[in-house]
């Protein structure tokens, strides 16, 4: 097997071989420890695992491992805030792998080379509903299809995606790459329902002889604020904006726009009116920057359009064409407070990003639900207090993410398919996380993380073209190759060629290696030259 291409072989001689003993009180073990990455990808996804075929250049094999834990690499290569990078160990080193631009690639590869998913082996008989055709919907429905249900994906809007199509502008996520992965899971056998929405789910369950149902009804209801207003002023909900773009008329919000919030809604509504001709593109929101809870790099992309930021400010008026701000300032703990300092600022439209809420109708009346907070709560195994009825996404207590939901769709799906057999289903114990004091990274050498190509500012401020581009095949490889296999052995044969006493025995390709502990002298050298860690020394045994 090749040598991973950022390790250095290092050539010991005798003189390490002198410091081994002749009595043994720690043996060497081949070990396998959860990389970082994978531990903190919220779908569960097994990017070391993948990465590894990416980095031999078969990307096929490797999209296939990728679409095992998550049906939508192209969407969540564009959409995922990548929380798998922020631990990446290799940032250690010079900068974390780029992960999120790696999926990305392979989820373009797989589109425009027509790759399908597999229709299941044999056919269960169970019928499962599954409400709501956004990312935690369409993760389960794929799950389940993939376990041989039948599955029936319902939708009370006109096409499929949930919030990826109707909370995320196009220049984020095409809507070309939307339908192709979309259109996908339909093929593996997923009937999909659009303007059905579900009123009532016992009723809706019964009707259609369905044995379970999984909720994923995303949050498409915007919330509101009480701001004292003239009768000709125009106050308006990021989500309806957001949701018009999809339609044939775009929304009338003026020149001037103010957008009331600091979320990733408020920055895309902010971007969004920039693109519909606005001069003024305005965010009030009453903390600081740092406390914006949108992503910093969607901050910059925002600000690199012209989009302007008023932190520590609040909305207190708005009549016919302006606004009346009041200035905020942070108290011995942190809190806004505020000053009694105003100011009037020009305003054709308010836009009121401040959150989210689910439409929770369609439980009235079903007994057994807990409802706290606006959410459902659930159990270990996704499922609601009802029996046979799971929830998971924007309905349950989490982080609204994409990630989140389709990894919700995923584990639902898992623990459906028990409850239909009878059976509990229990996930397998996970292995220590390969931190990076447990590396040997003195044999990876610099190899700084590829940029992704970014739209011209100019084009940006205009049309609704995509804003960052993906890899090229070049770029793909090196970014894979730059993995460390944290905890996992990649056959790199250092063991093999540092040890004194000829006691690691090859077991060929893709099998790795074992000890000869007749011959091992537990020296201890095998684990400190094991560039990934995926070697322990543990007490010998008596």
């Amino acid at each position: 097997m090749p040598q991973h291409p950022f390790a250095i072989t290092l050539d010991v001689g005798s003189s390490l071989a002198n410091q081994t003993g002749s009595w043994r009180n720690e043996r060497p073990i081949y070990v396998d420890r959860l990389p970082p990455c994978n531990n903190a990808c919220p779908a569960g996804e097994n990017i070391q695992g993948w990465l590894f075929h990416a980095e031999t250049g078969d990307y096929e094999t490797a999209w296939r491992v990728l679409t095992q834990d998550n049906p939508l690499p192209a969407c969540m290569g564009r959409v995922c805030y990548h929380p798998c990078e922020s631990k990446c160990n290799r940032a250690d080193v010079d900068s974390a792998v780029g992960i999120n631009s790696v999926e990305r690639f392979l989820g373009d590869q797989a589109i425009k080379n027509g790759w399908k998913f597999e229709a299941p082996k044999k056919e269960s008989g169970k019928r499962v509903l599954v409400v709501g055709a956004g990312p935690s919907g369409l993760s389960a429905a794929y799950h389940l299809r993939r376990l041989g249900h039948k599955v029936v994906l319902q939708d009370a809007g006109p096409k499929p995606g949930g919030m990826m199509r109707f909370g995320i502008p196009k220049y984020r996520l095409p809507r070309e790459v939307l339908d192709a992965e979309v259109q996908r899971i339909l093929d593996m056998g997923v009937e999909l329902k659009l303007n059905a929405k579900v009123d009532n789910i016992q009723e809706t369950m019964k009707a259609g002889k369905f044995d379970a149902a999984f909720l994923a009804v995303g949050a498409h209801i915007g919330k509101r604020a009480y701001i004292p207003a003239g009768e000709a002023a125009k106050i308006v909900d990021a989500v309806s904006v957001l949701r018009s773009m999809e339609g044939e008329e775009k929304p009338l919000l003026g020149r001037k726009v103010v957008v009331y919030g600091g979320g990733n809604t408020a920055l895309d509504v902010a971007r969004t009116a920039k693109r519909l001709g606005a001069s003024e593109s305005i965010i009030v929101y009453r903390r600081t920057r740092a406390k914006m809870p949108a992503h910093d790099f969607e901050v910059e992309e925002a600000l690199e359009e012209g989009v302007t930021m008023r932190w520590l400010s609040t909305i207190k008026r708005m009549d016919e064409g302006n606004i009346t701000i009041e200035k905020m300032e942070l108290d011995k703990t942190g809190f806004p407070q505020p000053t009694g300092v105003f100011e009037t600022l020009e305003a054709d439209s308010v836009v009121l990003a401040l959150g989210q809420d689910v439409d929770l109708s369609l439980l009235n009346g079903v007994p057994g639900l807990t409802i706290k907070d606006g959410v459902v709560e659930v159990g270990p195994n996704m499922m609601t207090g009802a029996s046979g009825i799971f929830a998971g996404g924007d309905m349950v207590p989490s982080e609204r993410t994409v990630t989140v939901a389709v990894g919700h769709g995923k584990k639902a799906a898992r623990h459906i398919d028990a409850w239909l057999n009878g059976k509990t289903y229990v996930p397998s114990e996970k292995h220590d996380v390969a931190t990076f004091d447990k590396l040997n990274a003195w044999y990876y050498t610099d190899a700084p993380g590829t940029v992704r190509p970014v739209l011209d500012t100019v084009r940006r401020q205009s049309t609704f073209d995509e804003v960052v581009s993906g890899l090229d095949e070049t770029n793909a490889l090196y970014e894979a190759r730059r993995c460390l296999s944290c905890g996992n052995c990649f056959e790199c044969d250092n063991c093999y060629g540092v040890c004194p006493d000829n006691a690691v025995i090859k077991l060929g390709p893709g099998n790795r290696f074992k000890f000869n502990y007749d011959y091992c002298k537990g020296c201890g050298v095998c684990a400190e030259e094991c560039p990934c860690g995926a070697i322990a020394m543990v007490p010998e045994e008596i």
